[in-house]
């Protein structure tokens, strides 16, 4: 589907350059002499490489179909992580670089979305927020309750988030996979 440079958005994935790009930023320019144009900092899916480039307002460009599937995680196999589609239950593997920075909220059975890109996987989605149980974390001094300051815990799948003073360790606790910032405890 081909889109004006003007009706980019961040984080949209577009074709350029016979390459699949995820836009990063985007700067609408008017200048005083000339035509408007926009200026976009994109990185390529595959390579990691970024690259600034400048479009006319006017200029068209091929926004990539992307498919979202909902798929299950399963287990780690080496270095691949095993997933299940929920419809179809054919399992594909993905590679640990490919979501090293998604790895400290994923559980075994949780259910994200794999977008794909002319069949290929292309990212992982997480959900918005994620329950984690805390495995370790500095025990409460009595008096230091009321203090604003957070205390470092360490949870379940290795990541260290900082939560509040009352947190203690076995409690279970909602991040962020955003910002991986604690939300709030979880509901047991």
């Amino acid at each position: 589907m081909k889109i004006s440079a003007f009706e980019m958005k961040v984080g949209n994935l577009m074709e350029h350059q016979g390459k699949l790009w995820r836009v990063l930023k985007l700067g609408h320019v008017k200048p005083g002499k000339g035509g408007a144009f926009v200026q976009a900092e994109m990185k390529e899916i595959t390579t990691g490489t970024k690259l600034n480039e400048r479009f006319r307002s006017d200029e068209k460009l091929e926004k990539a179909h992307v498919e979202p599937r909902q798929m299950q995680y399963l287990y780690a196999e080496g270095d691949n992580h095993i997933f299940m589609d929920l419809t179809t239950y054919e399992q594909l593997g993905l590679a640990e670089d490919d979501i090293s920075e998604q790895m400290g909220y994923l559980l075994p059975n949780m259910e994200v979305q794999i977008n794909f890109h002319n069949e290929n996987p292309i990212g992982m989605e997480l959900p918005l927020n994620v329950v984690l149980e805390v495995v370790e974390t500095e025990s409460v001094v009595k008096g230091q309750t009321a203090t604003s300051s957070g205390k470092p815990a360490r949870l379940e799948t290795g990541i260290t988030v900082t939560v509040p003073q009352f947190i203690s360790a076995g409690e279970k606790i909602k991040v962020n996979t955003g910002t991986g910032e604690y939300v709030e405890r979880a509901s047991s």
